[in-house]
């Protein structure tokens, strides 16, 4: 019997000292994909510097600057899940500041996020974000993988 596991791929973009091993981000992505009952999925995540991630934010998005998370899902529906999450480590680094989280955390939860955009989730803009169902499903995922989940 041949199991497939997902395709999880995690880089480190020049000049980027993330706050983590590249490895711990591609064990967050596992677990979400685990829990989230997917078996076939292939999933890139790259950690990208303010400057890398600005100018994808300005050419796909239209957004100035940069940003924590940047997700582009190429899949389609039935198909299995394929993605690319870019992940702003200089921004979440920030952000874990003003979240009271350390950079670790906020770079692992907006991988999370990311990885969840792939797989289908939304949520609305505006306050109410941080109460829709993609959010708290995120928290949930980001709890349990750090306190031991596999």
């Amino acid at each position: 019997m041949n199991v497939q596991e997902p395709t999880v791929e995690v880089s480190v973009g020049e000049g980027v000292a993330p706050p983590l091993r590249p490895e711990r981000v591609e064990a967050a992505v596992r677990h979400v994909l685990r829990a989230e009952g997917v078996a076939q999925a292939e999933i890139s995540v790259a950690l990208m510097d303010d400057g890398a991630i600005a100018a994808m934010n300005g050419q796909y998005l239209d957004h100035e600057g940069p940003t924590d998370v940047i997700t582009f899902a190429m899949h389609e529906d039935g198909e299995p899940p394929l993605g690319d999450v870019y992940v702003g480590v200089e921004q979440a680094a920030r952000q874990a500041a003003e979240f009271g989280a350390t950079p670790e955390e906020e770079v692992l939860r907006v991988a999370v996020h990311g990885v969840l955009h792939v797989l289908g989730y939304v949520h609305p803009d505006g306050p109410e974000r941080m109460q829709s169902a993609m959010f708290i499903r995120q928290e949930e995922l980001l709890r349990s993988f750090l306190s031991g989940g596999t």
